[in-house]
């Protein structure tokens, strides 16, 4: 290969890095910024001006008094958004095994007295570890034990699930589901509960 030749790639070189690696990005972001500046600065939701958390990435409730979100495998704390990924074990393995059951028996340790089945999604650990939703079977499943605790009618607990679950995209792309952060914001508002340490409500 001769000098022109190199000459060109490295100018070619050059033009492409500056294009995508630089204009294309910046363009991007701030197309996004401003027409859809909430979405593009991580859909945050504040609570008394106070960042409590974002709609796209869940958090760990273990509290009875509270919603739970699907469990998460990331390291080295539940739904840690710098180490998005599933546990990827086999279903034949022991140790993914051993997880769903110890999940299945922390559920029934929580609401020993609910005999409904167990939603699959509140013991199997989504693909990102960051799901901050939940099928609304799976909330459901928890209304019983909430009621108990906060002592709020499981009615209308039922109906704050029923006002949040939003549905299929167009009606039938996805399925139905419902966050898990918005449903502890309205348990708030309804009826306050102390925290536990480190929680963001």
């Amino acid at each position: 290969m001769d000098m022109k030749h190199i000459k060109t790639a490295c100018r070619l070189l050059l033009l492409l890095t500056l294009l995508t690696g630089l204009i294309y990005p910046l363009s991007i972001t701030g197309l996004a910024k401003l027409f859809f500046p909430w979405q593009a600065n991580g859909s945050l939701i504040t609570k008394d001006g106070k960042i409590i958390g974002s709609k796209w990435i869940g958090q760990s409730f273990t509290s009875p008094a509270f919603f739970h979100g699907r469990p998460s495998s990331t390291t080295p704390f539940p739904y840690n958004a710098n180490s998005s990924s599933g546990s990827n074990l086999a279903l034949t393995n022991p140790l993914l095994i051993n997880a769903l059951q110890t999940n299945i028996h922390n559920l029934h340790q929580l609401d020993p007295e609910n005999n409904q089945s167990i939603p699959m999604d509140l013991v199997t650990f989504s693909a990102s570890g960051l799901d901050p939703d939940i099928s609304p079977a799976a909330a459901y499943y928890q209304v019983s034990r909430i009621a108990k605790v906060r002592g709020i009618s499981a009615d209308i607990i039922t109906h704050i699930v029923d006002k949040y679950t939003i549905g299929p995209l167009a009606g039938f792309i996805g399925e139905s589901r419902v966050n898990v952060l918005a449903l502890n914001m309205a348990l708030e508002q309804l009826k306050p509960y102390p925290s536990e340490p480190g929680q963001n409500l």
